[in-house]
């Protein structure tokens, strides 16, 4: 995803489309069914260098991601990068080896829906 400055806008927790926000909850709060709603049928993920496709692998990856470590999460920023995409900056913090990461989650909507998600450092 190429972000242009002239293309980017910066944007509070509130101003984020609802889905990401209910997405990022969710997953906070490791309540998967909520969080699996938020995509659409088709939708991929990648994370940590792997690609899940559709509903049941993203749920799949939701059950499992990060399931051995205690972290929290904080949003530290946000950019709206054209007319459906989305770059959110969250710090993590626990016993994850490195103790604290810096992690974009960008995102991809259509409509009410996430249909791309790519977690990078």
């Amino acid at each position: 995803m190429t972000m242009t400055p002239d293309r980017e806008t910066a944007l509070t927790w509130a101003e984020l489309p609802t889905v990401i926000t209910v997405y990022l909850r969710a997953h906070e709060a490791r309540d998967t069914e909520t969080a699996v709603r938020a995509f659409a049928a088709d939708a991929v993920v990648t994370d940590e260098g792997h690609t899940y496709r559709g509903r049941d692998e993203i749920r799949s990856w939701l059950s499992n991601a990060g399931s051995q470590y205690t972290y929290t999460t904080e949003f530290v920023g946000a950019h709206r990068i054209g007319e459906a995409q989305f770059d959110v900056l969250q710090h993590l913090e626990g016993n994850f080896p490195g103790g604290s990461a810096d992690l974009h989650y960008l995102f991809t909507l259509e409509g009410d829906s996430i249909t791309r998600l790519t977690i990078a450092p």
